[in-house]
């Protein structure tokens, strides 16, 4: 398996997109809903949206968070409902495995919306390596195990936005969706 990729090597490949089903929740009741079908997954993939702020020192709370499974990645608003008991409740299960990347930095920002102890999480930065993977970046691990390339033209919009775009779904979902994808493919090679 190759180790790394560059960055030319990468843009050459063809743009992946998310398959499955986006459900985009807004209310408390349809969050309670979308946890309780995640609470058939024993693993599903993770990631977060926060409205970049372009002054120093200053950070935006998380406006989204996003949890995969293999077909259907469910957007979490907490800019518009806040942060619903039951989403807390699926990130502090350890009965449920949560994979993603960068994880210390959205675990940061989560505290200063609720308090709460994450459990059962796998940070892909650390697990790859032992895979020989020496990128530690979503779009170069995915480049490697896929020879496809995640976009990141939406990263630094607005995701406090009254109403995302499709290609701001397409891009959140897609994040989630990878870091499980990654996960599955390696512990499918061990």
């Amino acid at each position: 398996m190759v180790s790394t990729i560059t960055k030319e090597a990468l843009n050459e490949l063809p743009p992946e997109v998310f398959p499955g089903r986006i459900i985009v929740i807004q209310t408390a009741s349809d969050a309670d809903k979308a946890c309780q079908y995640m609470k058939n997954y024993e693993l599903i993939g993770f990631d977060t949206e926060t409205r970049p702020n372009f002054k120093k020192g200053v950070r935006n709370k998380i406006a989204l968070i996003q949890l995969s499974t293999d077909d259907t990645c469910f957007l979490f608003r907490l800019n518009i409902m806040g942060f619903p008991d039951s989403l807390a409740e699926i990130l502090s299960s350890p009965s449920i495995k949560k994979i993603g990347l960068s994880l210390k930095d959205d675990f940061s920002a989560i505290q200063k919306s609720k308090s709460l102890r994450p459990e059962n999480f796998i940070e892909l930065q650390t697990f790859v390596k032992k895979y020989g993977i020496e990128d530690n970046g979503l779009q170069r691990i995915y480049g490697i195990l896929f020879g496809k390339r995640i976009t990141k033209g939406q990263r630094l919009t607005n995701w406090n936005a009254d109403i995302l775009t499709d290609a701001q779904k397409m891009y959140a979902a897609l994040d989630a969706w990878a870091c499980l994808r990654i996960y599955n493919k390696l512990i499918d090679n061990k």
